[in-house]
């Protein structure tokens, strides 16, 4: 049964807007695929205004593992290169390319660490 953060995931709107709107802590299957297939007039408009300049939802995943989480991106992240979770060393990310420096940024999302590689 898919939870509200899940309907927002889906129909690519904030976890706000999903609770502003009146969707349900907890909907069904069912009633979420009638709000995708006939959306109602605000998800209509919200989707109209996008300038598409920033995405709603960001997907990170470690390089090194493969866990995943979906998050709100931060207008402060970097553009990365790899991610990892915090707790994999440094020896188990790809070593950055002939010519490259790398940076390492902390506090994506719930425990990602970005590799920022940038040339020399």
């Amino acid at each position: 049964m898919p939870t509200r953060r899940d309907a927002a995931l889906r129909l690519d709107i904030p976890l706000e807007m999903a609770t502003r709107h009146g969707i349900p802590a907890r909907l069904s299957e069912t009633e979420l695929a009638a709000i995708e297939q006939d959306p109602p007039a605000w998800l209509v408009q919200s989707r109209a205004n996008r300038t598409g300049k920033k995405p709603v939802w960001a997907h990170l995943e470690c390089v090194v593992c493969g866990f995943s989480e979906d998050v709100r991106p931060k207008k402060w992240w970097p553009e990365w290169t790899y991610l990892s979770c915090d707790f994999h060393g440094a020896d188990e990310v790809p070593e950055p390319a002939e010519g490259y420096s790398r940076t390492e940024v902390d506090d994506i999302g719930s425990r990602f660490v970005a590799m920022v590689d940038w040339t020399l």
